[in-house]
């Protein structure tokens, strides 16, 4: 940790030559990202980088390629270069704790971006990810109330996995006391990558002699991997969940292969992590925050924390996505024919 803080006390003292007078009037936001796999975090980057910008600041970010200790030296380059607040999509929860002691140390702001940091210091911003599990569970359950499950989870370092996790259980647990589900496989999902997905899903088929009746995947990206692995083995159309609102889902959606993407507007989620680094660098309270409040972890960790609204997008609505300007009509009902609204 002292090795860790010195570099970034050493790497500060030479961005003061580096950084120049073309900072000096705003504010520099600085973001590290976990990695650029999904589709989904150019969409937040996107609206992260113009609400910033907006605001009359600065922009600056690097891409940890799924890699926690690339994270680390990430963060120990964005404090290098001066940044008034940093906003973190950890690929590691645990592992980014010591960027965040070093960021306290000097006074520099935290948010952790849609997956929890477990540490007070960080203000939590993100979607309720356990009503995104309900929603995930509600909508395949009632596409298949029978049968047998498989839960392809989240990756084992993402604490949204298990927020997740939880808030598909609460809703299959009766059909699961009543004996009309069994849960015949679960993973997790290494790196949220779709191909380990696939990887999972293909071998639970095989132990399952495939018989499989729904899948309830944790995200867009894993439920890719999942159809993938179904329709290799003629499965394609069963009940499956994911989240995000990725535009490849919402054909699927449109298509039959999936059947909710329980959308998180990554604009919105993009936008507030924009205003909320500006106002926490100019000196804003974390509790001061509109619509902050405070929030205890399963752990135990009591944190300020901001949680936006999800919205399940199944067959039947479609039109919300197009009408929000979030996908062209073009791209939902591409391959689709006589589809449910609005491509028929």
């Amino acid at each position: 940790m002292k090795k860790f803080t010195s570099a970034l006390l050493a790497g500060a003292v030479l961005s003061v030559a580096m950084v120049g007078s073309s900072w000096a009037d705003g504010k520099t936001i600085g973001v590290s990202w976990s990695n650029f796999q999904e589709e989904r975090w150019k969409t937040d980057e996107a609206a992260m980088k113009g609400a910033i910008e907006a605001n009359g600041d600065t922009y600056i970010s690097t891409d940890a390629q799924s890699s926690s200790a690339k994270q680390l030296s990430d963060v120990e380059s964005l404090m290098a270069q001066g940044v008034d607040a940093l906003i973190v999509l950890a690929q590691d929860t645990q592992a980014i704790i010591p960027a965040v002691q070093a960021a306290a140390d000097e006074g520099i702001p935290v948010i952790a971006y849609d997956r929890l940091i477990e540490d007070s210091r960080a203000f939590y911003l993100t979607f309720d990810n356990v009503e995104v599990g309900r929603m995930q569970a509600r909508a395949v359950l009632a596409a298949a109330p029978k049968g047998n499950y498989v839960m392809i989870k989240g990756s084992p370092t993402d604490p949204n996995a298990d927020f997740l996790r939880g808030g598909q259980q609460e809703v299959l647990q009766s059909a699961i006391d009543a004996g009309d589900i069994t849960i015949v496989g679960e993973a997790y999902t290494d790196g949220w990558l779709p191909a380990n997905a696939q990887r999972n899903m293909e071998q639970i088929l095989t132990a399952q002699d495939n018989k499989v009746d729904a899948v309830v995947a944790s995200n867009d990206g894993t439920a890719g991997g999942v159809v993938a692995a179904l329709t290799a083995q003629g499965l394609e159309g069963i009940p499956v969940s994911g989240q995000d609102g990725d535009h490849a889902a919402l054909n699927r959606v449109a298509k039959g292969t999936q059947t909710v993407s329980v959308w998180k507007d990554a604009r919105e989620l993009g936008k507030n992590a924009g205003d909320i680094a500006a106002k926490l660098a100019g000196g804003t309270a974390m509790a001061d925050i509109e619509g902050a409040q405070e929030w205890t972890s399963p752990a135990g960790t009591t944190m300020t924390a901001k949680f936006l609204a999800p919205v399940p997008v199944t067959a039947d609505n479609l039109d919300v996505v197009v009408d929000a300007g979030w996908i062209s009509k073009e791209d939902l009902c591409q391959g689709v024919s006589n589809g449910p609204s609005p491509c028929n």
